[in-house]
């Protein structure tokens, strides 16, 4: 029995409503990158539209995109000219690395056909143009 002299002793809590909100942030966080609202690498470019554009199976891959004034191997900034060197540190497994050039709806036919003399020079054959469908 608790006699008047003694202080009340308090239990000793977790606070759960910290908790909570820090779930709750990284569940948006994680359906807003899900769902592409937030753009997770590399330049914003509007792709070309074709009537024949077919979606991709999962292969190994590298993207390649090209803005009037910037050249990106997966997200990473590259001068044309080592452009290839890029590309052969690339690792793959066993397979053919497979090429998705994603160029903007304004950059200059030359700069892509440059791009792409680099990359047959090189010796890759895989190459496809991102397009969207129409």
């Amino acid at each position: 029995m608790r006699s008047w002299d003694e202080p009340k002793k308090r239990k000793a809590r977790v606070e759960i409503i910290p908790m909570i909100d820090v779930m709750m942030f990284l569940l948006v966080f994680f359906v807003l990158i899900s769902m592409n609202v937030i753009p997770a690498l590399g330049l914003k470019t509007q792709l070309p539209g074709s009537s024949t554009a077919q979606d991709l199976k999962p292969q190994a891959k590298a993207i390649i995109t090209i803005t009037r004034d910037a050249l990106q191997v997966d997200g990473q900034d590259t001068p044309v000219d080592g452009l290839v060197a890029r590309l052969k540190q690339i690792p793959k497994e066993g397979e053919k690395l497979n090429l998705i050039i994603n160029s903007d709806r304004g950059v200059e036919v030359q700069k892509l056909v440059d791009v792409m003399d680099q990359l047959k020079h090189g010796g890759f054959d895989s190459i496809s143009i991102a397009t969207r469908k129409q």
